[in-house]
């Protein structure tokens, strides 16, 4: 089979104009950037057609090193509907360029079932990682101008509680030591570099609905604490203006296509693991005002990007979902089930029951929502008809549908199965959300009812400073926000070793970060990193530039 790059090279695209205009998108809300991307520009939204719209997500099983291939998936699943003449729309999240140039590579969907210009698109796209990258640092500096010419006084910064961001995988800068060499160079602090996707500020503009809303979260972003104890805001700093302005353009949904022309609205990205890991409201809505379907994805499995797609984003924006796919290959299930990787193409029985286990675990999360769910197999060439069978008689007996995702080497002709069980479910959508903890729990209730409920842990154990953040939390009346888990996802535990099916666990908070202007709290589990590094031969090594074309990126 072709690569993914000749694949997206040999399949024209449309002008952008044309599939906002087939979308329904006035010519007057459509910022051109170059002729196969956009900007739009929506300042409201018709809730009665968002209301009527029907939001599916995708979501996954526990990764593991074969991959998944949930973007894929809904690529695939977004061309399917299409096919079947359905008004469709596909809501997706921004790749970060650490992980390109790290061990993901691209992820703009694989195959005959991508996004296009992929190439843009897992690069600098529209400059939207790029502004919150020079927001976020340029409110640091501006925090350290203000320690410096404050230090000392009542009202200076004595705790700071920002980071800086780089889109890049750099475990040097996790920990760091900054104005060091003289008085002049500013207070000599501990600090460190967070990932892009987890500044708080990508959060904001993921959650933000509209500008006026995102200069809201801005002025209430917590940075600090002074030397009175008292809490220290972008607000208070004066700031609120000019980080606002940075944002501005990137507050914006970017507006693509698929290989097979349906559109696509990528914005936002943060991580599932160290954030909540998915794309913009922004986005969402604006897919749900003009698409009769609209697919979107939450990052890694069910317990890490739905459990917050439910409990944060769907909680926040009041989004009610008509169903969730849960996606799923044979190689992954053989791997849970204990299998090597030497082995997982071959045919197993055995392996592939044991591996079983943890689909059910994620169906039993997504049904703890309420939610209708399709297990769908993202299909390679040496799957059998034995073993398609044998999964889809045990998603019978689990009250799940089942279908066949061949969209990978199809497209949305190889999708048509998937579509129309999507089509079947919608037509007697899922009922409201059950959430898995009430905003009137306080923090650790909230943890440990993730714990329980959805990870399937007996306990959770808060290490001194998480403890001491719980104290801080209740003084500045944050207990009402929800709870975004930081937390490993190659395992239902906070040991990415041990999958955690047994239950015989607890979950250990070494810390609590309060991100108020997002309007949720994290709690970092176990050895979590907020900073990846690189692998031992990184992604980068094979991209490069051949006859002015960009390669070696998907």
């Amino acid at each position: 089979m072709k690569s993914d790059y000749e694949i997206a090279q040999e399949n024209p695209m449309q002008r952008i104009t044309a599939i906002a205009e087939a979308m329904g998108i006035p010519g007057s809300m459509l910022e051109p950037y170059g002729h196969y991307k956009a900007k739009l520009n929506i300042s409201s939204f018709d809730e009665e057609k968002i209301a009527a719209s029907k939001l599916v997500l995708v979501t996954a099983i526990t990764p593991t090193k074969a991959g998944i291939g949930k973007t894929t998936t809904s690529i695939g699943l977004a061309d399917g509907l299409k096919k079947l003449n359905k008004k469709v729309v596909l809501a997706l999240r921004e790749p970060s360029l650490g992980p390109c140039f790290g061990m993901k590579g691209g992820a703009a969907g694989g195959g005959y079932s991508q996004v296009v210009p992929m190439e843009d698109i897992n690069l600098h796209f529209t400059g939207d990682f790029h502004a919150i990258t020079a927001a976020n640092n340029t409110l640091a500096s501006l925090m350290d101008n203000f320690r410096f010419f404050n230090r000392g006084k009542p009202e200076g910064i004595k705790t700071v509680l920002m980071k800086r961001c780089l889109d890049v995988n750099d475990r040097v800068l996790r920990k760091i030591v900054t104005a060091l060499d003289g008085p002049n160079n500013g207070i000599p602090s501990e600090t460190g570099f967070v990932i892009t996707p987890a500044s708080e500020l990508m959060a904001m503009l993921c959650l933000a609905e509209g500008l006026e809303d995102l200069r809201r979260r801005i002025d209430d972003m917590l940075l600090g604490f002074t030397f009175a104890g008292d809490p220290f805001t972008t607000k208070q700093l004066g700031v609120t203006g000019a980080i606002t302005a940075l944002l501005k353009d990137a507050m914006l949904p970017n507006l693509v296509q698929t290989l097979e022309g349906c559109p696509a609205i990528v914005h936002g990205g943060p991580f599932a693991n160290i954030a909540h890991g998915c794309n913009s409201i922004m986005a969402t809505k604006t897919a749900m005002q003009f698409g009769d379907y609209v697919i979107t994805e939450a990052g890694f499995a069910s317990d890490l990007g739905a459990e917050k797609f439910f409990n944060i984003k769907c909680r926040k924006a009041g989004l009610r979902p008509a169903m969730s796919v849960l996606v799923a290959t044979s190689q992954a299930l053989k791997l849970s089930g204990g299998i090597g990787e030497d082995k997982m193409m071959l045919p197993d029985l055995q392996a592939l029951g044991k591996g079983l286990q943890n689909m059910a675990k994620h169906i039993a999360i997504l049904q703890s929502f309420k939610q209708k769910v399709l297990v769908v197999l993202n299909r390679y060439h040496f799957d059998s008809d034995e073993e398609i069978e044998f999964m889809r008689k045990w998603c019978e007996n689990k009250e799940a549908a089942f279908a066949v995702n061949d969209a990978f080497a199809r497209g949305g002709e190889g999708a048509l199965e998937m579509a129309q069980a999507v089509i079947t479910i919608c037509n007697n959508p899922s009922p409201p959300l059950q959430y898995t903890y009430e905003l009137g729990d306080d923090v650790e209730t909230k943890i440990r009812k993730i714990v329980r409920t959805i990870y399937g842990g007996k306990d959770v154990v808060l290490y001194k400073k998480a403890q001491e953040m719980i104290k801080k939390i209740k003084k500045l009346e944050l207990e009402h926000l929800p709870v975004c888990m930081a937390k490993t996802q190659y395992s239902f535990t906070d040991d990415p070793i041990i999958s955690g099916l047994d239950g015989n666990f607890n979950i250990d908070v070494d810390d609590l970060v309060i991100n108020r202007g997002a309007g949720f709290i994290v709690a970092v589990c176990g050895e979590m990193m907020r900073m990846p590094g690189l692998p031992k031969v990184p992604q980068a090594n094979f991209i490069d530039v051949v006859n002015g074309k960009i390669v070696g990126v998907s």
